[in-house]
């Protein structure tokens, strides 16, 4: 009987990792197609919080304008590295305007990001390629949108299925059939990062 249950609960393993493999698989497509803005504030003071957003909405207006003529996640990279230098400044004066000296850095990275349900999606955790900006001491609750597809940006919204192909757009669109693999995806992740992966 002892040796049934065993082999029963390693069948249920097995399986549940054989059906994980192609949802994870999807979950890294998704990752390699999307760019991220993650935006940090000086700390969580209503204030710090407050300039954080005045921030945001800086940076997203002029983020539309380079972006403009960017068709592929590759082009928004580039076009953010190319200009990090003018993001940085145009985060700096915003800083300064509302009469801060927080120190401002931006930089282009790839980072993990944990499952985030926006409105109208859901982004898997997992390693994203990301546009930074870190506000002071960056210790402080942070903000994040997609830049591509230009999500977050105002005038210029478009849907995230633009970047996606028809499964990946279910998996992001259909966040209540994911939610249990979402999770497994997460703690995925977070182990690959402890053990360095």
């Amino acid at each position: 009987m002892r040796i049934l249950f065993k082999a029963f609960c390693c069948a249920t393993i097995i399986g549940c990792l054989l059906s994980m493999t192609g949802f994870s698989g999807a979950c890294k497509d998704i990752e390699n197609r999307v760019f991220r803005l993650h935006i940090i504030a000086n700390s969580d003071t209503a204030e710090d919080q407050e300039l954080k957003l005045k921030v945001r909405d800086e940076i997203t207006s002029y983020t539309e304008e380079l972006f403009a003529d960017c068709s592929t996640k590759e082009e928004s990279v580039q076009a953010a590295k190319k200009n990090i230098d003018l993001i940085k400044k145009k985060a700096a004066e915003t800083v300064k305007k509302y009469g801060y000296g927080y120190s401002v850095d931006a930089y282009v990275t790839n980072m993990s990001f944990d499952t985030r349900v926006y409105e109208d999606f859901t982004l898997p955790a997992g390693r994203y390629d990301a546009l930074r900006i870190v506000i002071g001491e960056g210790k402080g609750h942070n903000w994040w949108c997609v830049l591509y597809p230009a999500v977050c940006v105002p005038s210029a919204q478009k849907d995230i299925s633009s970047a996606l192909n028809e499964n990946e757009t279910e998996i992001v669109t259909d966040s209540d059939k994911y939610v249990f693999k979402f999770k497994i995806v997460e703690i995925f992740e977070s182990l690959a990062g402890f053990f360095g992966m």
